[in-house]
């Protein structure tokens, strides 16, 4: 199948995707704690059973048996010297078994790693894992790829990328979990990872599991508005419970087809089931979406830019772009980046994201500097620091790519202009990885001197761009502003080119501090300018956010323009209910600098902090017990209240190791004791290999201070108590995802019980668990890292 097909095939009906695989494994025999994968490939006569039961549902596409494919996965049971062997066969297995009656995707899922830069699997070694799964896949005949059950955009980025540079003329689908809060793990909404992948180059996206139908409609009519390629929603049947031992879920086939309309009118064009859906449900299904049409979807969505947790659409309000990170005319920002540091660059973007910037514009262009490099960690730095949108300024083509294919979102790119090396060599990498691009008017005889020429430069821009599938909706112009200290028409001819770009429904932008250079009262004729060309209907500008003339300016406008909802922007600014500006962390008192460089994530930072205040004479007892430990919780509560997210949990969890590195010998030499170690035991249960949820609680468990003791994944009842009796260890903490393996929480804690060990207290999470269900088996829930942790800490005090 080739992607137009496919395309074509989404435009003339409702597709239908196949429901759950694992459980329907395991009534046909497969048995507990084995690779699925190598079952199969010894059983096949369990997956075409499998696949003709929702063939003859109405599934359109079947996914081939290969969720846990990849060689991290196949490793974890001796198997990945077979990957090649397995995924053919397993492939091949389908497809002769589905003939011509349904279409063949190749099934790929999580490496069970956090991806750079979040975790400690490098980017470009997971876009080679992607890669080779579906290269395999695709020789062995595989019709395109779902790549589902994310959790992380980036491993979902790297997962595309090394997809489409396998197969590039293959489709491929592309779905996302997303939990009760309407986040992924790593806190990404739905629309701003629709942004990231659409852009990218997927040919549906949508999500899969964590939730019933009702629950994800709400989450696909999110992403609607921003959808130029189709939407696809996979729920579970319901939500778990455990009865008797097994694992059942709430809603029938018919249940479950009843909310189909739901579905389709919050705009999913592709539909299907995950978790408890079995071919009746799937069936009922079908025969539902008879009822209704493609839902319809704009071929022009807003224009938008996105970060890892946040979408911003161009054009809603004014956009300031934060011209700060730019080591022109900044000698000691120059100093620091030949210096190989990026700590300047970082307090720019904090003081500019809390002075009100939208976007910030991200340049390493400096002599003595290895530009790709560092743009590759400033991008990897920013983001975990930063949640707004980055606009990256390279006219270097490997710069470009180096920051672009990192990029945890969709960029901006500043710029592409009408010269012909910038057309050949960067506009390719741009459409690569859709960013939105910045159009710079200019050509190789330099730049035009009318508005008309400009315009006209700019349409050669537009068509060239047109070749690679961009719109209109996609660029923003540049109106060359010129100082007018050396050009008296420069700001004249600008306004003529933004009301000439407004009357085309273009979007456009200014470098606003040109128009100034070598005047007198340079904020005055800036802001003068903005309000001149804001009512030529100006969209951004990139500026200094922290002259407030400007933000002023900005706000005003937003409010007077009807695009300040009930003026709440406008009240806060005024009102001073702004964030406070965490980057001049040292005109702050010492320990203040610490407790924010903590939130903040500075782990490059937080060692020099914590010895200034040591050296001012703030014992070590009291930094930890007053500014540490405060700061850790402070950033829990933000956590628990989605204002942070688990970058920033991780990153703030990393500076708070650092800290405390410090000052644990230092309390140690002066004979003090912080308090007796937290110890535990944390296990993923029998028969579950899911282990990417654990690992990051016991970072964060670390992190602060609790001895774990890991067990790793796959651990059986009797091994846990065994090794709990052994060391003396009264905390356990239990994890499952799959819902036929929460039983195995159950047996754990009445082995415990057998044994007469009541003084082992149980913590008990993973995405099927709930609070009702750790009640009945006598332990504690926790949803999230953050409440892992202060369960641990209730228990320890309890003894």
């Amino acid at each position: 199948m080739t992607r137009n097909e496919f395309h074509q095939l989404c435009r003339s009906n409702l597709l239908i995707l196949d429901g759950a695989t694992g459980t329907e494994l395991i009534k046909r025999g497969m048995p507990s704690g084995v690779s699925p994968e190598a079952w199969i490939c010894e059983h096949p006569e369990a997956i075409c059973a499998i696949h003709d039961a929702y063939i003859a549902a109405g599934s359109n596409i079947v996914y081939a048996p290969t969720f846990g494919g990849n060689r991290c996965k196949l490793a974890e049971f001796g198997l990945d010297s077979r990957q090649k062997e397995i995924l053919s066969r397993l492939v091949s297995i389908t497809k002769a078994n589905a003939g011509k009656r349904a279409f063949v995707f190749g099934d790929i899922a999580p490496t069970g790693k956090f991806v750079e830069p979040f975790g400690d699997l490098p980017f470009e070694e997971a876009v080679a894992i992607y890669r080779e799964c579906a290269a395999i896949m695709a020789d062995a005949g595989a019709d395109g790829f779902a790549i589902e059950t994310m959790m992380d955009l980036q491993e979902t980025r790297a997962a595309l990328i090394g997809v489409k540079e396998a197969a590039p003329d293959l489709p491929v689908i592309v779905t996302m979990t997303f939990e009760a809060s309407g986040r992924t793990l790593t806190g990404s909404t739905p629309e701003s990872a629709l942004a990231a992948i659409q852009a990218l180059g997927a040919d549906a996206f949508g999500c899969n599991c964590s939730t019933g139908p009702r629950e994800m409609a709400a989450m696909v009519a999110k992403m609607r508005p921003f959808a130029k390629i189709p939407l696809i929603a996979k729920p579970n049947a319901g939500l778990p419970r455990l009865v008797n031992g097994r694992t059942l879920f709430s809603m029938s086939p018919e249940q479950f087809a009843d909310c189909t309309g739901e579905l389709v009118s919050s705009g999913a064009a592709i539909l299907g089931g995950c978790c408890g859906t079995t071919p009746e449900h799937i069936s009922a299904l079908a025969l539902a979406a008879k009822r209704f049409s493609v839902p319809e979807r704009t071929e022009l969505p807003p224009p938008a830019v996105s970060s890892l947790s946040q979408l911003w659409e161009i054009g809603k309000k004014f956009t300031v772009i934060g011209e700060r990170i730019n080591p022109t005319g900044k000698k000691a920002f120059q100093a620091e980046l030949r210096a190989g540091s990026l700590g300047m660059a970082l307090d720019f973007a904090i003081q500019q994201c809390s002075a009100g910037a939208q976007v910030l514009d991200v340049n390493m262009g400096l002599s003595g500097v290895d530009e790709k490099n560092m743009m590759r960690q400033a991008v990897c730095e920013l983001v975990k620091t930063v949640p707004v949108p980055l606009c990256i300024d390279s006219t270097n083509p490997e710069t470009v790519e180096a920051a672009l294919r990192i990029y945890p979102g969709r960029a901006m790119l500043n710029s592409i202009s009408a010269e012909e090396k910038r057309l050949k060599e960067v506009l390719p990498i741009a459409a690569k990885y859709g960013a939105f691009i910045i159009a710079l008017p200019l050509t190789d005889q330099g730049i035009p001197e009318s508005a008309a020429e400009r315009m006209e430069t700019l349409d050669r821009i537009i068509s060239a761009a047109a070749v690679y599938g961009y719109t209109v909706n996609d660029i923003c112009v540049d109106a060359l502003i010129m100082a007018v200290s050396t050009l008296p028409a420069a700001a004249a001819t600008a306004l003529e080119v933004i009301s000439r770009c407004s009357a085309r429904n273009i979007n456009t932008v200014c470098g606003l501090s040109n128009v100034s250079f070598g005047l007198p009262d340079r904020p005055l004729l800036n802001s003068t300018f903005l309000g001149m060309a804001m009512g030529r209907n100006l969209t951004m500008a990139i500026a200094n956010p922290l002259f407030a003339e400007i933000m002023n300016m900005v706000k005003a406008a937003d409010a007077l323009s009807q695009r300040d909802e009930n003026m709440a922007d406008y009240i806060a600014c005024r009102t001073g209910a702004e964030i406070q500006s965490a980057a001049a962390a040292e005109k702050l008192a010492p320990e203040t600098a610490v407790k924010e460089a903590v939130m903040r994530g500075r782990k490059e930072r937080i060692g020099k902090l914590v010895n200034e205040a040591l050296a001012s004479g703030i014992t070590p007892e009291k930094l930890l017990n007053d500014t540490l430990i405060p700061a850790i919780i402070e950033v829990g509560n933000r956590y628990e209240k989605k204002e942070f997210f688990l970058p920033q949990l991780l990153s703030a969890a990393d500076a708070m190791s650092s800290a405390t590195a410090i000052l644990e010998p230092l309390m140690a030499k002066g004979g003090t004791d912080s308090g007796k170690k937290i110890r535990m035991i944390i296990a993923t249960v029998k028969n579950d290999i899911h282990d990417i949820g654990k690992n990051i609680v016991i970072s964060v468990l670390k992190n602060n201070g609790v001895e774990v003791v890991d067990l790793g994944k796959n651990v059986p009842p009797e091994v846990i108590i065994s090794r709990a009796e052994a060391e003396g260890i009264n905390i356990i903490g239990l994890s499952a995802l799959m819902t036929d393996t929460m039983k195995y929480m159950t047996e754990t804690v009445e082995l415990a019980r057998k044994r007469g060990l009541d003084k082992l207290k149980f913590i008990v999470g993973g995405a099927v668990v709930d609070s009702f269900f750790a009640e009945e088996i006598g332990a504690v829930y926790a949803a999230d890292p953050m409440e892992t942790l202060a369960a641990v800490r209730r228990l320890a005090e309890c003894g």
